[in-house]
């Protein structure tokens, strides 16, 4: 965290952040000649832009690469030979490329949130309505407390920065206690719940329900930092989840493929997403259909280069055949997308394509007929013909969920299960079972941490959240989070159909087993290379922060 890294970082931001703008569309580039001084924040719209950025370009390096790597891949999601197995088989080190790009991705949030919360402070016309000044300072401590949330789960003790001056002239800033930046953490989104609005001042941006929705998860990790579950924590996060499941009007969509279509961003079980847009500067556009997608057939481009990359075996085995969510989440041979199309070799004309919707293929290997990868589906949209023409290589604009509806459901089940081993809690299970209905899979009546564990896998795999899971865990029960890790079969394996098209069955079975074994020495991520050379003080003991 040198003086000069961060100051680079500010002129950065102070390059990139009028790179989304305000209008019916605040993802729209407001005027290029805007500065950033007095002379800006002169109304609603001028707030809202020099907010807008927080919700996509201060991002991008994490949700490119990193967010599956770290969040799905080393938790157990996916296997592959070939991209992201540093991650993957939990051998990530400190010149793994998602270690500094996620590193400095959060901090890059944390220090365009400084700035903007400082512009609004200082710079803010008395003629903008305060409710309006409140929630734009809001929206950037809601970015701040989450970017921090990464940071104390991935690497622990950090550097807590609220004012971008002080890395201007302050060469020896150390890390921070576990205990101190959670507290920051939590103060951040507090603020954020409290001056956020109900209704979204525009659609996609904040409210206080996604604040509140974020603050339940927040305190239900925390609960568990001291070695054991804090009962006050665990009430806070029960007691703001269900205030989101009561008030905010939010509502799971009926169908679970669906959240996954560009035309249903920012729907009604969306809280927190960022925004993303397919033509607009590089970095306000989402990546990641180019890394995931098994193939250019499925995108339209030169990408696609996501064919060696597929579930873990781990993670296939805890599909039941009717769970819909399977399909929604990993491809099998065989399986029909309507919504997504694929160039194939015409038939009856040699040497040319056609396009038609997607049938996943079934390749031969020798004489037998298996996939060995169960491709990603999850955020792989397709082609421009499947999305209004807005495609183009490595550039999309599928929002990326943080937090939706269904993850406040299971974290209030998890919040009220407790420090029990079980529970028959009415509510716990009605909101639980919520989330099986729709998956097609059928209802507990008892519920185990256990059972919520592997929900929440299922539910949300590919959405970058497993991985903080485990980290959840770990905080009071470390034995059992590293013997989850260890039991997963991360190796090679074969899915078979039963039919080439419009498939109805599959038959997996292993092929060369692979297990990575950690300790609590690897649990963490190691602090980026070039980041202790550049700044020694972030091996120093962690100390208190002041509030």
């Amino acid at each position: 965290m040198k003086k000069t890294n961060y100051h680079i970082y500010l002129i950065a931001l102070a390059c990139t952040l009028f790179a989304a703008g305000c209008s019916k569309d605040f993802l729209n580039r407001p005027p290029e000649d805007a500065i950033v001084d007095v002379n800006f924040y002169q109304t609603t719209d001028q707030i809202l832009a020099g907010t807008a950025p927080l919700y996509n370009i201060v991002w991008f390096a994490y949700n490119d690469k990193a967010s599956h790597g770290i969040g799905d891949g080393r938790a157990g999601i996916l296997m592959s030979g070939s991209y992201q197995v540093d991650n993957i088989r939990m051998q990530t080190t400190d010149v793994t490329p998602e270690v500094y790009s996620s590193w400095t991705s959060f901090f890059n949030v944390v220090a365009q949130a400084n700035q903007i919360i400082s512009n609004l402070v200082t710079y803010t016309a008395p003629t903008v309505p305060e409710n309006v000044k409140q929630a734009g300072i809001a929206e950037g401590r809601f970015m701040r407390g989450v970017a921090y949330s990464y940071l104390v789960q991935n690497w622990g003790a950090v550097p807590i920065i609220a004012d971008n001056k002080v890395l201007l002239t302050d060469t020896s800033i150390s890390r921070n206690t576990i205990a101190s930046v959670w507290e920051f953490i939590i103060r951040d989104i507090r603020f954020a719940a409290e001056n956020l609005p109900a209704a979204p001042m525009q659609k996609g941006r904040l409210t206080k329900w996604a604040a509140e929705g974020m603050l339940a998860k927040m305190y239900l990790t925390r609960a568990g930092i001291s070695g054991s579950k804090n009962q006050t924590d665990l009430d806070s996060a029960a007691w703001y989840a269900n205030d989101v499941i009561m008030n905010s009007g939010a509502a799971l969509m009926d169908n679970y493929e669906d959240l996954f279509l560009v035309k249903n961003n920012n729907n009604s079980e969306s809280l927190f997403a960022l925004q993303w847009k397919y033509d607009g500067d590089w970095g306000t556009q989402n990546s990641v259909q180019a890394f995931l997608a098994y193939g250019s057939e499925i995108t339209g481009f030169g990408d696609g280069w996501g064919g060696d990359l597929g579930a873990s075996l781990d993670q296939l085995k805890l599909y039941r055949i009717d769970d819909k969510r399977r399909k929604g989440t990993f491809m099998f041979p065989g399986d029909h997308y309507s919504y997504i199309h694929q160039s194939v070799d015409d038939p009856n004309n040699p040497g040319k394509k056609i396009i038609q919707e997607l049938q996943v293929p079934w390749n031969y290997v020798g004489t037998e007929r298996y996939n060995a990868r169960a491709w990603v589906k999850k955020y792989v949209v397709g082609r421009p013909e499947d999305n209004d023409g807005k495609v183009t290589q490595q550039h999309t604009e599928i929002n990326t969920y943080m937090l939706r509806l269904a993850d406040v459901y299971l974290i209030y089940a998890e919040a009220l299960l407790g420090k029990s081993a079980s529970t028959t809690n009415a509510q716990a299970l009605l909101y639980f079972n919520k989330v099986r209905k729709r998956a097609g899979v059928p209802e507990k009546t008892v519920l185990t941490w256990d059972d919520i564990y592997i929900e929440r896998r299922l539910e949300l795999a590919m959405e970058g959240q497993a991985w903080y899971d485990l980290v959840r865990l770990y905080y009071y029960d470390p034995a059992k989070a590293i013997s989850l890790i260890n039991a997963q079969d991360r190796g090679t394996y074969r899915v078979a159909a039963n039919a080439a098209t419009n498939a109805t069955s599959w038959t997996i079975t292993s092929d060369v087993p692979a297990f990575y074994n950690v300790t609590q020495s690897n649990f963490l991520l190691p602090l980026p290379a070039a980041e202790l050379t550049a700044a020694p003080n972030l091996r120093k003991p962690p100390v208190p922060y002041q509030f």
